[in-house]
């Protein structure tokens, strides 16, 4: 009889293999940020179209765009100084769905742009669903 110690880490394999705890935070990310009125719809709606991203051979079309990211950014920058610091860059990629808590980054210290943000959340994003 297996036992329970190997049938974890069977399962967290096999959730590592198929990424789908990438798959599900970001999800639950999206989820939070647009907070649609019928939430099991939206995600079913999510997932349909990266089913149908997917088999095209096309992008997955980004639940973010420019104007969402400006806002984000914005909001972080009251001041309207055109920074943010790298804390804050940092915990957005995170409320995202971008970054894990762990993650190293080679920038800390650094003021962060919003150019340099926006390019950071597409870069991050397309990594993700073209994994899927």
């Amino acid at each position: 009889m297996e036992s329970v110690e190997s049938r974890e880490l069977q399962a967290r394999d096999y959730l590592e293999k198929h990424r789908i705890m990438d798959l599900l935070n970001h999800l639950t990310s999206v989820l939070l940020f647009v907070r649609p009125p019928k939430p099991r719809e939206y995600l079913i709606s999510q997932l349909e179209r990266l089913r149908i991203a997917k088999a095209a051979g096309i992008s997955f079309p980004f639940f973010v765009d420019n104007s969402n990211i400006v806002a984000m950014f914005d909001m972080m920058d009251p001041a309207g100084r055109g920074t943010i610091s790298f804390a804050q860059y940092k915990e957005a990629l995170k409320n995202l769905g971008l970054c894990t808590a762990d993650e190293v980054f080679h920038e800390e210290g650094h003021l962060i742009t919003l150019d340099k943000f926006r390019d950071e959340v597409n870069k991050r994003t397309w990594k993700i669903w073209k994994a899927f």
